[in-house]
């Protein structure tokens, strides 16, 4: 069960860079694909925004377990893929989430301090 997720969002593909780009998302999708296949993250959505005047055209949101996409962001397959992906599109970002169980208690310490707080 996921308790975790990594949102991989984008913006607009760097001018003279649109072929690399189509390539590079390619190769991600096969990545990430492997590593559903693996075991080592239980799922991803690749989504594509419409035009909407903001600097976010895409992300990837990835699922799986907190601790196991924790150690992704570290392997060098994962950065090297992050890398390129800068080369050929701005504003790359890797923002980690929480879902399932791991929300649940997320929301709980929050509540806790926010009492403790006021």
């Amino acid at each position: 069960m996921a308790n975790g997720v990594l949102f991989i969002g984008w913006g607009p593909v760097t001018p003279g860079r649109e072929k690399q780009a189509v390539e590079v998302f390619g190769q991600v999708t096969q990545y990430y694909e492997r590593l559903r296949r693996d075991g080592e993250i239980t799922g991803f959505q690749p989504v594509f925004l419409e035009p909407h005047g903001g600097d976010l055209n895409g992300f990837i949101l990835i699922q799986g377990d907190q601790n196991k996409l924790s150690q992704l962001r570290l392997n060098p397959e994962f950065l090297h893929n992050i890398t390129r992906a800068q080369l050929v599109v701005q504003n790359v970002g890797v923002v980690t989430g929480f879902v399932g169980e791991e929300l649940n208690r997320q929301i709980s310490d929050f509540q806790a301090q926010a009492h403790e707080l006021t």
